[in-house]
């Protein structure tokens, strides 16, 4: 499927409403459960994807729209979240995610991005040469991903009191 802009736009909208539907209210033991020691909890993944609004996405487009290739993006700390969610509560990240999102869509509309600009190119410190439509596809890829790494991660909670429709629950591994 090729990447079109109202679709991307689409899903990256709704992406804080179904964080909101399955973290709002919920316990401590499930926003905190982990798959290992050093693996994200769901409040990890929040924090992360709300510290990708500040200095990931938009950011890294604007770089490429204003510098090309002669500037790199600054590196990304994937556990730059700390300081945002330590000792908050889950509802106060949930509505500071949504406001970054919300107020980094309407930044991505404003930059009015047609088809040359989506393909204008910066550098990725890592990965090197990369377009603008590959930056805004892969912020649609990371979230989704981690809305399937949040109910996998919860999902692992009851791995062993399912019993035996285990091997009728892939999620579970």
């Amino acid at each position: 499927m090729q990447f079109r802009m109202e679709e991307a736009i689409g899903i990256l909208e709704r992406t804080p409403k179904v964080l909101d539907a399955l973290l709002r209210g919920q316990v401590e033991p499930w926003l905190n459960c982990r798959e290992a020691t050093e693996t994200f909890s769901a409040m990890d993944v929040l924090g992360h994807l709300l510290y990708g609004e500040a200095v990931d996405w938009i950011p890294r487009a604007k770089i490429i729209l204003e510098c090309g290739e002669s500037r790199a993006f600054d590196p990304f700390d994937r556990r730059g979240f700390g300081p945002l969610v330590k000792g908050r509560a889950v509802e106060r990240v949930l509505d500071d995610f949504a406001e970054a999102r919300k107020q980094n869509l309407k930044t991505l509309g404003e930059l009015g991005l047609d088809g040359a600009g989506l393909d204008r190119t910066g550098t990725h410190p890592g990965l090197g040469r990369v377009t603008v439509r590959q930056l805004l596809a892969s912020w649609v890829v990371h979230d989704l991903g981690h809305v399937a790494q949040i109910a996998r991660v919860m999902s692992r909670e009851y791995r062993e009191e399912v019993g035996p429709w285990r091997e009728y629950l892939p999620i579970l591994g």
